[in-house]
């Protein structure tokens, strides 16, 4: 297989995607979006001959942009534009989600400050104000007083992108202290894990405690209906456990769900670490099955 990384830094999940691809004889081609050019017909990059592309951008835009490009000449990419454009953006993501009738947090979007604290307001306190683009728990507040959403609405209002001129509000989730993620190809898990923490901000990113997590049967329900809802691939599907307390082990779920996000660039690296699951071996076969099938003349997206 002669596969593309498309990449803007090579962080240590792509390092271990990578030496996997390599210990397999896999040809490689390391693809920075930062040095190519993209043009309507054709692009300097190599990807004449590529099987196929795994677009591990760091950058949201760029992402969107090259694999657009790249599926435009007819380059297998994963995941695909279609899916990155739906993740990307949390309110389309949230949309997705309630078209398929899967258990999402109660959301609304507003345009105005002032019609977004009337939002907050409807929620009532705490509630959630999150960016409809971002990552990592970036620029995520969790509002407690009608005080802190009028200082806070104020504050996104003036900093000039239109990004920040959408509000994005979420009513509040009283999890068990974790939630769970779970890696999963086509809608099929390879692996999940929690992320605990004492801060309503549970993400690895943010130092969330990571544990292996065995997913239940509504769980694994819940999983592949997410998937099939932003268009399938390689996805980390992320659920809040609903009106439980954990169990003592940590290892059993409610039964219970919500789903709050779906994302198309997925870090796997701490949960190759939480978890006896080989990660990257069961994402290289995956790609490996998704090159045969593009081979083959089928569509890689399903």
């Amino acid at each position: 297989m002669h596969v593309g990384i498309l990449y803007s830094r090579i962080r240590k999940d792509e390092k271990l995607l990578l030496n996997e691809l390599r210990e397999r004889g896999h040809e490689v081609e390391k693809i920075d979006v930062r040095k190519e050019r993209f043009g309507l017909e054709s692009t300097t990059a190599n990807v004449g001959d590529l099987d196929l592309v795994v677009d591990r951008c760091l950058s949201t835009s760029r992402s969107l942009y090259a694999t657009k490009f790249l599926d435009s000449y007819g380059v297998p990419v994963v995941n695909s534009p279609e899916t990155g454009d739906v993740c990307a953006d949390k309110a389309k993501n949230s949309l997705a989600l309630a078209e398929a009738n899967i258990p999402t947090p109660a959301t609304e979007v507003a345009f105005t400050k002032e019609a977004a604290l009337e939002a907050i307001e409807s929620f009532g306190y705490p509630c959630v104000l999150k960016p409809v683009v971002g990552s990592w728990g970036r620029l995520m507040a969790k509002i407690d007083t009608r005080d802190a959403a009028e200082a806070i609405l104020e504050h996104k209002e003036t900093l000039g992108h239109y990004e920040h001129k959408v509000f994005y509000v979420q009513e509040f989730v009283d999890k068990p202290g974790r939630d769970i993620r779970a890696l999963a190809v086509d809608g099929e898990p390879i692996a999940a894990m929690t992320r605990s923490s004492d801060h309503w901000l549970t993400n690895a990113a943010k130092g969330g405690e990571t544990a292996s997590f065995e997913l239940d049967d509504r769980a694994l329900e819940l999983v592949e209906r997410a998937s099939d809802a932003v268009g399938g691939g390689m996805l980390g599907v992320d659920l809040m456990e609903v009106g439980v307390e954990p169990e003592a082990d940590g290892g059993e779920g409610s039964g219970e769900y919500t789903v709050h996000e779906v994302n198309h660039t997925v870090e796997f690296k701490a949960l190759d670490s939480a978890t006896d699951v080989d990660v990257p071996a069961k994402v290289v076969d995956w790609l490996e099955a998704k090159a045969a099938a593009a081979a083959d003349g089928e569509e890689v997206a399903p």
